[in-house]
Order: C-alpha cells, then structure tokens, then sequence
C-alpha cells in the first residue's frame, strides 16, 4: 500500500481500519499486566500505551517525535502535567528520613525518577548518581545476586589525565553500567569551577580553569550517551561551595560568570549534546538559578543550542532543607525560566502548580514547553524503548578502564635522584601512614559509588611482586580496621550528608622507625584526606598536615635519611593540600588521587614502571591557603551563618590570579613531572595575521630514556587596552600519543575568534582586541618552551548576546593594575 493510502486509512474509524487494513489487535495484558498491548496495521506493530484500540499519533512511531507528543500533551490532565513536571520523590526517603521498609523503586538506591503516567502508558524513567560511577543499592532484600558498580577515580583524578579520548573510553564504560542495571539518565559529570581548595566537593569536579572542565566533561557525556543513557551536567551554575549550599547568594559580574563559570557548560553543551543539565542550589545575583530565565533560556537554549531538559538539584529552590516541611519552592518562577522538571518532588510543589495553572500565573504555554522536554527525554530513554537490561555489567573489563585511567591521572611532584620508578622488589619496603592500609577510593555523598571491593595500596604493591615490611603491616593493619569502623559508626550517628573524618595516624616510637630504618630499603608514607557533599573542608588539620602527619614525616625522613635511604609520600587526596612547608623533606611525591577501586594496582602501576606519569595538575597548589584569591571572601558574610558572598576576585580565580599577580605557588597550574624527558621545537602558526582561525603546531620529542606522553598547552596573552586581562589563558590542549625513546610526534593546536576574545559587558559581546597576541607553548603555565607571535589588525566583534546577571548590590572585582 502507498504511503498517502496508508495515511488515509490512519484517519478513519478504528472499525474502518480494522476493515480496511486488517488490523489485529492483540493484548495479553489479561494473562500478564507486564506485556503491553499491540496493534498491527499493515505488517506495522505499536504498542497501544492506553489500550484503547486504536492507533493514537502518539503511538506511532513513524510520526515525527514533535507531533507525538503534542498529541499526548493533548491527552494529559492538568494533574497529569503537573506530577510530569517533578520527580516522584526520592525512593526510601520521607523527604530526607530514611523509611524503612518503603518501596524503592525497580532500582533500588536510585536518586529518583520521572512520573509515571498509567492512563496513557508512559513509564517512570530512572535517574541515579554520580560523577565516578553509578551509584545504587549493591545489596537487596530477598535477592541473592549483587548489584556492584566500578568507582571509577574521582574527577580530580580523570582532568589530571589531560586525554579526553581516555576519558571517553571511561564514560562508556560507566554508561554500560548505567544502561545494563536498568537507569535511564546518570547525574553526571560535575565540572564546576575550583575556585577555592576548601570546597568539599572539588574531588568531582575537573579544574580551576573551564577549557579543561569542558572538554574533560565533554568527553565523559560523548562517552556515556554512546550507550543510549543520558547524563546530568552540572551544577550550572557557579555552586563553588557546600555551606548554605541551598541558600547563599553569590553577587558576581557577568563577565566573570561568562568567561569562568558558564565556559565549561558552553563547551560541554556545544560538543557533547548532554541530555539534561542539572540547575545549582545557590543564587545568583539575588535569584536562584533554577528560577533564571537568563541562565536557562536566553544564554543555556538561545545562544549555546541546548534542545534537553533543566532538572533541579534535588530541594533546589529551596531556601534549606529545614523548609522542606510545608514549604514549596516559586515553582512558577522556576517553571517559566525553563526548569522544566522539579526534583525530587514534593506534594506541595505539585499543589503549587496546579493552584497556579487554574489562577492564570502559570502560563499553560509555559508548561506545555516544559513537558515537551520531559517527554522527549523519556521517548528517547532505554526503559520506553523496552531495553532489557540484564543486570550484569563487564566488571571486569571495566575494572581494567578503571585501573588505566587511574594511573594516567596520577601526578609525580617531585622525584629527587630519580627514586622512582623503584625496581628492587627483592629489597623490603616500609610502609607508613594509615591510608597504606585503608586506601580512599574516592569521595562521600552523591559521588560514592557502592564497589565491590578497593585495591589498597599494601595489595596493589605485594600483588606485583614487593616486599612489604611484616610487623609494620601487623601493626597498621588493625589499627587500620578499628579506626575505619569507628569513623564510619560516627558518619552513620551524624546522618545522611556526615561529612567524612581524617583517620588519626598510628604512634609509633623513634626506635620502632630508627630499626625500620635498618631493615628496609625505601619508606613510603601514604597521606589520606577525605571530603563530601553537605560541607567544606577546614584549613587546620585538612587543608594543613595534622601534628600527628607532620610528626611522622619528620621521624620517618630522619631516620631513613640518617641510613642513606629515601622516602615517597603517596597522596591519596580528593582535592588541594598544603604540601610547601614538607615537600623539601622528602625524596618523591606521587599525587595519585582519590583513584577509584583499583587504586592500588594504579599506584603500583607508576610506582613499578610500568606505566609513566603523564598526569599534570588541573589546579593550583598554593604555598599556603591565603595565598588563594578567594581566600578573603570565602563561604561570605556572616561568617557563622553566610547568607551573601561577593567574587570580588572576579576572574582571577587559580593561575589567572598566581601567574598575573606574580604569586609563587607550591606547585603551579598544568605542572607534573615523568620518567623521561620531552624536548619542543619547531613551533610554527599558520598565519602571522589572524583571519579567522589559526592553527599553532610544535613538534615534541621523548629524548629520554623511558617511553611515556608529553601534555602541551598553549597560553595566550592578549592586548589588554580595553579591559583588564589576565598575562596568560589557557586556549588549547594536546597530549602525544606513548612516545618511545628517540620519537617524535608533531601536535596541532586551534585558535579560533572566541578564543582571543573577552567579554565586554558595556557591549554585550565578546570582543577581541586589536594588536599583537603572543602565543606560549609549554609543559604548564609557567614553564613554557617556546613562544610566537600574531597580529589582529583590527578589533573583532565575535559574539553579540543577551544582557545578564544584573547586579543587586556592587561588586568591587580585582584588577591587574
């Protein structure tokens, strides 16, 4: 039959059809309520959602997406729309009580899920955590089967790898675990700016600087969704902080949120087309972010594209989790600036925006965008489109992703008289410090993931052929154990976001470590630091060595020392740490994160020589903490309970600050050392002029004697005439290919007009400058190897935007006078 024939056929009665067609209409959902009813027209079979015998526009998939569901709209109830528009509540959770024996959902740990809508037939659609793997309930009631995930290494650790190709391998290996334990969407990855070391979740987050942000998150999304599961980017935008997370209102120019917060979502959306963004906590400028029209539609869909869904952080909107009880969120606010889906979902919220809906201040047009969206997410999920998901993903194969990217993230800060690599396995090793023994996979809160297993550092080490010392391990062992449990009984007392605790160090005498000293050929002593979501770290006995750390490396360095013998610190740390006052002290530093569950076997890995470093850093590592810019205005005004905080160090956040304002840091921005040695040359640009786009190529030779991969950046200094500007910007990134002794490879690097440009708020455009732009190529920021030159002959009006984030109170930003 023609097509024009079958689209009249479609038009007539169902009795007409079923004459005219010979319909079938088959439904076995009296035998089995799980099995959906068919139709079958023509040799075509569709799911008839509402049972209704006959072939709705919204069932036929040979329809455009777009007409489908605005046929269903058309169906829906205002109650009905209004339960689309907000989750169905987190499973298990009486807002955030714990219930016990509740129905968790069919998967259970999962954050929460879309409504599901019976009468038509559209099912719920499940959402779960986090940024290093999928995040559900391991172990279920009545069910003798597993339900492990991988912890992957937090997201300090995958940014500090530089290789978004890497990166990708690793998101689909986490989408395979989202997709095959039956989750549609994965609340990740969180790429929110490092403005301050003490935030507590800079562990999930990539970098101080947005290019490596975006095109690090950028790659995990193009990684997940090739498996046909969505992600969640986030928190968009500016959530730079845990205390008063719901509440504190950031005052911050819009020059600053263009050029440093927004820039990574920009690069994500633009290149990985993620199918929702998750909106932060916080205001911004005096208005939550969820209610944002600005944020949302003019500069999220307008000017970058974005055609997913905006879900709320869970209670986003909210002025705290005390206000949960009676209270609702402006839902119409919300809702008209584009945050189409509410979450978790409160009864009182749905009360909000059906009083609403009937009283004229929600526009129907508004709501009926919003479900557009929603639906297009859930028509495009696995669970609509009937995946059977089989509940056993490749653990194994993706424990080796794990362990991979691990290693390739870890980041050598020092390597005196070359210690490491360290070959003599037949010689034992003393290993100091708790976290040897209990080694830190990664973060709490949202970004945990329930692993099998982790891979201490003791096993990762004697599982490739060391010796460890015998009555140390004996020692540290239970100690190990017992504080463990009691930090744990202590999180559990305090509630579902207790921040993790510092686990005390063992005492051990100067004669215990001076006869180590005698009998062991090298000294490791593993640092461990631990934070989460609800809350920052401190700077005393966190950001700061505790005196019980500071006691023994200056024990342990001593008598080592006294025998000729060296000493390696392990950094088993989620984010920044205070390492100028120590690192002179000690022979080796290996940064080897928060690596995931295999981080043992990763630490032993680079420790061996196995794998090279090539890892450099994503932040800054200050001299001390008040070096850090935001320093002076973290966490806001009143200090014991902040409610305002005001960016006044504008764009000058990590190395834009250190290397402008010539700050020493500990160690700077894109520094990590390797097992051999790089040499660049032959830096060429295409052009001396700009006109349009410039490419940059520069040739890197390993001239050492080990095999391993070189990360170069180039930094771009502008005119600054106009406006005030850092002395250098990141603009471009590559990493080599594993080069052998004695080879080459010859990198290329993109410049295109945004790149050169600031943004202008008199103009409401980004503009570049006219005059001479040097380009720095090096191996970090202040190392740089080789530089050139190109001119701009004449101003350059790149972009022209919408007018945003206007000031409720002044801001008075740092300047490079």
């Amino acid at each position: 039959m023609k097509k024009n024939d079958v689209n009249r056929v479609l038009k007539l009665s169902l009795l007409g059809a079923m004459v005219l067609s010979n319909i079938s209409w088959k439904n076995a959902g009296d035998k089995n309520k799980n099995t959906v009813a068919t139709l079958t027209i023509n040799g075509f079979t569709f799911a008839d959602l509402n049972k209704n015998g006959k072939l709705d526009k919204y069932e036929d998939y040979r329809l455009p997406l777009g007409e489908r569901i605005d046929d269903l709209i058309s169906k829906m109830t205002d109650d009905e729309k209004a339960s689309m528009l907000m989750g169905t509540g987190m499973p298990g959770f009486d807002g955030l009580t714990p219930v016990v024996g509740a129905i968790e959902g069919r998967v259970p740990g999962a954050a929460g899920g879309t409504y599901e809508v019976k009468r038509l037939g559209i099912p719920e659609i499940i959402v779960a955590d986090g940024p290093a793997g999928l995040r559900i309930k391991p172990i279920r009631d009545n069910d003798k089967n597993t339900y492990y995930c991988t912890a992957f290494p937090v997201g300090t650790a995958l940014a500090s790898t530089w290789n978004p190709e890497l990166i990708q391998s690793v998101g689909k290996a986490m989408g395979n675990e989202v997709k095959e334990y039956g989750v549609d969407v994965l609340l990740a990855p969180a790429l929110n700016i490092h403005r301050n070391p003490l935030n507590g979740r800079n562990f999930e987050y990539y970098s101080e600087d947005p290019l490596v942000a975006g095109k690090i998150a950028a790659a995990m999304v193009n990684g997940i969704q090739a498996n046909g599961v969505g992600t969640s980017i986030k928190h968009f935008a500016a959530n730079n902080q845990e205390t008063n997370r719901l509440s504190i209102n950031e005052h911050i120019t819009e020059r600053t949120m263009r050029e440093l917060y927004l820039k990574g979502f920009e690069i994500t959306v633009k290149e990985s087309n993620p199918w929702t963004v998750m909106s932060s906590y916080n205001l911004i400028n005096g208005t939550y972010t969820s209610a944002r029209h600005d944020l949302l539609t003019d500069i999220l869909r307008d000017e970058w594209g974005f055609k997913g869904i905006v879900m709320t952080d869970w209670f986003g909107g909210y002025a705290g989790f005390n206000s949960l009880k009676g209270g609702t969120s402006n839902v119409v606010a919300q809702l008209e600036a584009g945050n189409d889906l509410l979450m978790p979902g409160l009864p009182a919220q749905k009360t909000a925006i059906l009083e609403n809906l009937k009283n004229g201040k929600l526009s129907k047009t508004s709501v009926d965008v919003n479900l557009k969206r929603i639906l297009a997410l859930v028509f495009n999920s696995p669970t609509m489109q009937k995946y059977k998901y089989s509940n056993k993903p490749d653990l194994k194969k993706n424990a080796e992703v794990t362990r991979n990217a691990a290693a390739e993230g870890m980041v050598l800060l020092k390597n005196n008289d070359s210690v490491l690599p360290y070959t003599l396995k037949a010689q034992p090793i003393a290993a100091f410090g708790v976290t040897s023994y209990e080694f830190i996979a990664g973060g709490t809160g949202s970004g945990d993931v329930n692993e099998a297993y982790t891979v201490s550092l003791i096993e990762g080490l004697e599982k490739s052929g060391y010796k460890l010392d015998s009555d140390l391990k004996d020692m540290y062992t239970p100690f190990a154990a017992k504080e463990k449990a009691a930090e744990l009984e202590s999180r559990k007392k305090r509630g579902i976001l207790a921040l993790p605790e510092r686990l005390p160090e063992l005492d051990l005498s100067k004669d215990l470590i001076n006869k180590k000293a005698e009998t062991n050929s090298l000294a490791i002593i593993t640092l461990g630091r631990n934070s989460g979501e609800g809350g920052d770290r401190s700077v005393n006995n966190d950001f700061n060595l505790a005196s019980d750390e500071i006691t023994l490396i200056d024990n342990v360095t001593e008598a080592f020392h006294a025998k000729g013998k060296k000493v390696v610190v392990i950094l088993n740390i989620g984010g920044v740490i205070e390492t100028a006052s120590w690192k002179d002290k000690v022979d080796s530093i290996l940064l080897s994160w928060q690596p995931g569950q295999e981080g043992g076997n990763s630490v032993s890995d680079i420790f061996s020589g196995k794998v090279t470093p090539s890892g450099k850093l994503t932040m800054t590592f200050p001299v001390k903490y008040e070096d850090t810019p935001s320093a002076k205005n973290w966490l806001g005004t009143p200090l014991d309970n902040p409610e305002n905080v005001t960016y006044e160090e504008g764009i000058y956040v990590g190395y834009r600050y250190f290397n402008t304002f010539k700050v020493k840091p500990s160690f700077e921005f894109g520094y990590g050392l390797s097992y051999t040695s790089f040499e660049y040359s032959d830096l060429k640009l295409s052009d001396k002029t700009f006109n349009g786009n410039l490419i940059a190529t520069v040739t890197i030779k390993n001239t050492g004697k080990a095999a391993g991969k070189e990360i170069v950046q180039l930094y771009l200094s502008a005119p600054h005439q106009n406006i005030d500007k850092p002395v250098a910007e990141l603009k471009a990134f590559a990493k080599t290919k594993l080069l052998k002794p004695g080879q080459s490879e010859t990198l290329q690097l993109a410049l295109s007009p945004k790149d050169l440009a600031s943004f202008m708020e008199s103009q409401s455009a980004w503009v570049a400058e006219a005059g001479i732009y040097k380009i720095s190529v090096g191996s970090s920021s202040l190392n740089v190897k080789q530089t050139a030159e190109f001119s701009l002959p004449k101003e350059l009006s790149v972009e022209r935007v919408h007018k945003a984030f206007a000031l409720t109170s002044p801001v008075n930003e740092l300047k490079n006078k």
